[in-house]
């Protein structure tokens, strides 16, 4: 029985392999817009991937090896942007992945960043703050080399926050000999962190549902919204959309999720909650995440994992509107059922935006060494999502494609020509 299930997971991986998926959908927006071949020879990868070992001295005297990964996809158009993840499951296929949709997310709101992604294999939630310290600086001295503040930005993901950052951050400037607070982003405002940081993606997200409906017609005053994941993005999501007049009748988190038709007390599930998002487990009356993502709604907001919408529960959706606060929820299939039937998808590369927006504002802010309220960061990420929302809308009704493809065709374009200007291609 177990060997059957490890083979089950094994053909479902492979089958929803977020490498290969994204490469697909690249080569097909580099088609519509007409680049030859060799240019998806060039985007299909990273142009440079570095594996690391980071030896760290537990608390109990042993040295435990941890392996990272830092992925730099293209650096055409500038220094490469993105994330850092600490999580047991990562691997050098999904940092490559990753980096490939930091280069499309950075193409659709124009940064001046091609894509980058890191990641360590380990399980934060079962290490202590100095064995995580002694393990972030650790991975800043083995990549050092070939990062920086105008050659490859890091910032958080998931299970890495703002402390680990300044801990980063003042390991690169020991290296460095030289304050360096352009190195990284999601630093704590008082080592030249930005405003609106830690809530940019979830503000993001509401621009794009927001925006997605108008379009349909929806008034999100009383809309019944369902968020899968409860985590940074799926909390200030949840709140958000209350704050709006929205009815959040749904949401989740690792053990299990929370319905009520009525709205749920979105306040009290925010003051409740522990710090890995986790808060299902006060309560006996809970749905699993099938059900949740099944339920009768206007929008459902996929914000925890990847591969939560496959051809398997793609038809029995009932959502008109799905806006992806997660990378990768949606296979292709799913997305292909989903757009037949006539939901809007509101794309990750799209929908999630808003923390590479604001981790360049503060970029922006660090080398100029003058910084913003958050009201100016608020107006300015504002413009940049609803343009942005616009173009990827309006380039799917013209070009008479998805969502998805919309996105990937916006977004991959501004390398493509970058490379092809600087003679590569």
């Amino acid at each position: 029985m177990a060997a059957d299930l490890g083979a089950d997971n094994q053909a479902f991986d492979e089958k929803h392999d977020v490498l290969k998926s994204t490469q697909t959908v690249i080569h097909k927006a580099l088609e519509k817009l007409g680049y030859p071949e060799e240019v998806y020879e060039l985007l299909k990868e990273p142009i440079r991937m570095l594996t690391v070992k980071i030896p760290v001295r537990m608390d109990d005297g042993s040295v435990k090896i941890f392996t990272g990964y830092r992925a730099q996809h293209n650096d055409a158009v500038g220094p490469t942007k993105g994330g850092i993840r600490f999580h047991p499951n990562v691997s050098e296929k999904e940092v490559k992945a990753l980096s490939i949709w930091m280069t499309l997310k950075c193409g659709i709101v124009n940064l001046p960043y091609g894509g980058g992604k890191g990641g360590i294999i380990c399980d934060p939630r079962e290490m202590s703050f100095r064995e995580l310290e002694a393990l972030s600086r650790g991975y800043v001295r083995a990549i050092s080399q070939i990062v920086g503040p105008t050659k490859d930005i890091p910032a958080p993901d998931v299970f890495t926050n703002s402390q680990i950052m300044a801990w980063m951050m003042d390991e690169y400037s020991r290296i460095d000999e030289f304050n360096s607070p352009g190195f990284i982003t999601g630093k704590p405002l008082v080592l030249g962190g930005s405003h609106g940081r830690e809530t940019a993606t979830a503000k993001g997200v509401t621009i794009c549902i927001r925006e997605a409906a108008k379009k349909r017609g929806i008034n999100l005053e009383g809309a019944r919204v369902v968020v899968q994941g409860f985590g940074n993005a799926g909390s200030f999501l949840s709140k958000f959309m209350h704050d709006a007049g929205a009815k959040v009748i749904g949401i989740s988190d690792a053990y299990g999720a929370l319905y009520d038709p009525n709205g749920l007390d979105i306040d009290y599930l925010l003051d409740r909650r522990d710090s890995f998002g986790t808060v299902t487990k006060l309560f006996d009356n809970t749905i699993s995440n099938k059900e949740l993502l099944e339920l009768d709604c206007d929008i459902l907001v996929p914000a925890a994992i990847e591969n939560q919408i496959t051809e398997e529960n793609a038809h029995n959706i009932r959502a008109q509107i799905v806006v992806e606060a997660a990378n990768g929820p949606t296979t292709l299939e799913a997305t292909q059922i989903l757009t037949d039937r006539g939901i809007l998808l509101v794309p990750d590369v799209l929908a999630s935006a808003g923390g590479v927006t604001v981790s360049y504002f503060e970029w922006v802010q660090n080398n100029q060494g003058y910084y913003w309220t958050e009201e100016e960061i608020d107006e300015k990420l504002e413009k940049v999502l609803v343009q942005s929302f616009e173009n990827v809308y309006n380039t799917s009704e013209t070009r008479r494609v998805d969502m998805r493809l919309a996105a990937y065709m916006v977004g991959v374009r501004k390398s493509a020509e970058a490379s092809r200007f600087r003679g590569w291609i």
